[in-house]
């Protein structure tokens, strides 16, 4: 019973979290994640996003996911990137928001994590959106350099 009401009292807080901003497009096919640089704590990145809102907004978040790996796929993805002039990247993950449907989140739904970005120089911060559930090409975003 208790447990039973643990589960209903997550779910509801869950859903009452619902942006109300659209969905997020988590619809992939043939995706294969970069490999890894040696160390394991970063992927090895080569293609550069030409659109502006790829992963600045939660319509268009950076989909790092893999069943059971997505939290530190989003460390390694994050520890892949520089400031546009190879400035060391630092970044805060601010917490989860922006509810939508995902097949691989074992609740059928998952949230995204928002994560501040700052490195030297930078004159505001910046705020990148990451979709630990979902797998897809991953991209260098605008106003970065892969290390």
């Amino acid at each position: 019973m208790r447990r039973q009401l643990i589960t209903t009292a997550v779910s509801a807080l869950l859903f009452a979290c619902t942006s109300t901003k659209g969905t997020v497009n988590t619809s992939v096919a043939n995706i294969q994640l970069p490999i890894s640089n040696t160390d394991g704590t970063a992927f090895v990145l080569s293609k550069y996003s030409t659109d502006k809102t790829y992963g600045y907004t939660e319509k268009n978040p950076i989909l790092v996911g893999g069943v059971g790996n997505g939290p530190a796929n989003e460390r390694k993805y994050l520890n892949s990137l520089t400031g546009p002039n190879g400035e060391t990247i630092s970044y805060v993950r601010m917490g989860s928001c922006c509810l939508f449907e995902s097949k691989n989140s074992p609740y059928g739904s998952g949230m995204l994590d928002k994560y501040k970005i700052t490195y030297a120089g930078l004159e505001k911060e910046i705020v990148l959106y990451l979709n630990m559930y979902d797998a897809g090409n991953l991209l260098i975003p605008v106003g970065f350099k892969a290390k």
